[in-house]
């Protein structure tokens, strides 16, 4: 296993609290700002969205995804990108366009329950997301791709390249949850009880959610306050809370750590180091449990790099796509 920490300048708001202050979420919601559709039809996608149906535990579906074309010269290889629990394929908009310009085509589905996809009622799990991926892939004709996740993606990888090992060459991780199993820290609870909290979910929740995932508070992160927060005011609500209460008991019931060890393809962990109590911790005993690990961490970033720190992910990550070690190299900003 190989650990880098990449070098990182601070940049002048954070050496200026009151700059800090200034950009930080403002205490309530804008007065014009109404409900949002939980299938994201008022979000647009940075690429055409195409469907994909299939019968889920007896539930008709579709799965939304995106299949951009290589941009620059091809290079005969594809990327799936896997969205984490708060985010959908959209949130890959940056993502799409720098793989493009590498050669790559570039795959990014909404898992069913998210984005654009079908959000039903049922036993959700991270082997049904997984499965569902390879689903998607079967149907696209892809039998072996390099994978980049976020967050809950994490997970949904570490199931599928130990399911599917034949089909990952490079599996890279951005800030992957589920780093223990969570049964170990806390209880089970009820599902209803989860919903509950679920529903009551308000602006002020949402704001110290989304706020938490980063060291430097931008406006532009405002974007996905107003989707979510525009969920609660939709009539569609009520189902919504649900599915995100069955997600998040999947999260809960169905660890992954046994997993890495089955992992054949190369494997980057990269991410923020102020993730969380101990990312870099977490982070290294994921690259130390593959049987071909990296890790990179970003010092002073928090759980989304690919938006507060992209000039210090995607060199590195690149790197490691085009099959290199991601050496001892610094970033800087």
């Amino acid at each position: 296993m190989r650990t880098v920490i990449a070098a990182l300048g601070l940049c002048a708001v954070l050496a200026n609290p009151a700059a800090t202050a200034a950009q930080e979420p403002p205490p309530a919601p804008p007065v014009d700002w109404g409900p949002m559709s939980i299938n994201l039809e008022d979000v647009p996608y940075p690429h055409p969205v195409n469907y994909f149906s299939f019968t889920l535990e007896g539930q008709d579906v579709r799965m939304a995804y995106m299949d951009a074309a290589p941009s620059a010269t091809p290079n005969g290889k594809s990327v799936v990108l896997l969205h984490g629990m708060n985010f959908f394929g959209e949130a890959w908009t940056e993502t799409i366009a720098i793989l493009r310009k590498e050669g790559y085509r570039v795959v990014v589905p909404d898992q069913i329950g998210y984005g654009r996809s079908s959000k039903p009622i049922l036993h959700y799990s991270i082997s049904t997301h997984s499965s569902n991926t390879k689903r998607l892939l079967d149907h696209l004709g892809i039998t072996t791709t390099d994978i980049v996740t976020h967050s809950m993606g994490g997970m949904v990888a570490s199931r599928f390249a130990s399911s599917y090992p034949q089909t990952v060459a490079n599996l890279a991780m951005i800030n992957q949850i589920g780093l223990t199993d969570a049964r170990d820290a806390r209880p089970w609870r009820e599902t209803s009880e989860v919903y509950k909290a679920a529903l009551a979910r308000d602006y002020g929740e949402i704001v110290k959610g989304m706020r938490a995932y980063y060291v430097t508070w931008k406006p532009d992160y405002m974007k996905y306050v107003k989707i979510h927060y525009g969920w609660t005011r939709s009539g569609d609500w009520p189902r919504m809370a649900m599915v995100r209460a069955l997600q998040q008991q999947a999260i809960y019931a169905d660890p992954v750590a046994s997993d890495w060890p089955r992992i054949k393809a190369r494997t980057l962990v990269i991410g923020g180091e102020k993730d969380g109590p101990d990312y870099p911790g977490g982070a290294r005993r994921v690259a130390a449990s593959v049987q071909r690990g990296q890790v990179y961490i970003i010092p002073n970033v928090g759980h989304n790099p690919q938006f507060e720190a992209p000039d210090l992910l995607y060199p590195p990550l690149l790197k490691f796509l085009r099959g290199e070690d991601v050496g001892a190299g610094s970033g800087t900003r």
